[in-house]
């Protein structure tokens, strides 16, 4: 049986979500016959901006079409967020996917979320529950993590990003990273949404 492709698609502005997104995979190739594959949406700032912003350059992650999404069998799509919702950046990578929206070439499919925020309020679950909505439209299945990550998502004595809804971290002036705690929750959640593809598409 051919390969369970699982694409981890993401936009990072400062690296954070990109971090967490190499963990994704890792977890998701972790899982026997399963292909994860990282990629990265297109940047719709100048590079000015970008430069004024303090940005880092963009890694060698490829850039995803919205007509290369049909070819895997599920995704984790991450994101920082701003106002508590996904980045434009990501947002204007939904909204160019209308022609498989038209044919449902999505619909089916599992997905799960990933995410940054600014701040503690920043928007650890209205960022997912708000982009559910574009999953919603596509047909596709939306599977967050639950409590499934055990004695992790109950941790109170240090700060931690992600919730049921899915992995996360906080950026907070930038110059903080992920966690192990939460780079342990990305690699859970790679792990847990390859399984249930696999499983989705007959392979288990």
């Amino acid at each position: 049986m051919a390969a369970t492709r699982v694409y981890i698609v993401y936009y990072s502005m400062y690296g954070h979500v990109k971090r967490l997104a190499e963990e994704i995979q890792k977890g998701a190739a972790s899982v026997e016959g399963v292909e994860a594959k990282l990629w990265q949406v297109s940047e719709t700032l100048p590079e000015a901006v970008l430069e004024k912003m303090g940005a880092p350059p963009k890694s060698d992650v490829p850039i995803i079409t919205p007509a290369e999404l049909p070819e895997a069998d599920g995704f984790v799509f991450g994101f920082p967020t701003r106002f508590g919702m996904m980045a434009a950046q990501f947002k204007a990578f939904f909204d160019a996917t209308g022609g498989l929206w038209r044919t449902q070439q999505l619909a089916g499919k599992p997905a799960g979320i990933f995410y940054s925020t600014g701040s503690q309020g920043g928007g650890q679950e209205t960022t997912p529950l708000t982009a559910i909505t574009q999953l919603v439209h596509h047909g596709m299945i939306f599977v967050p993590i639950g409590y499934t990550f055990g004695a992790g998502m109950f941790e109170m004595e240090m700060v931690k990003g992600g919730s049921p809804y899915g992995a996360g971290t906080y950026a907070g002036d930038g110059s903080r990273q992920p966690t192990e705690l939460e780079l342990g929750q990305a690699f859970y959640q790679g792990k847990y949404m390859a399984t249930i593809t696999k499983k989705l598409k007959g392979g288990a």
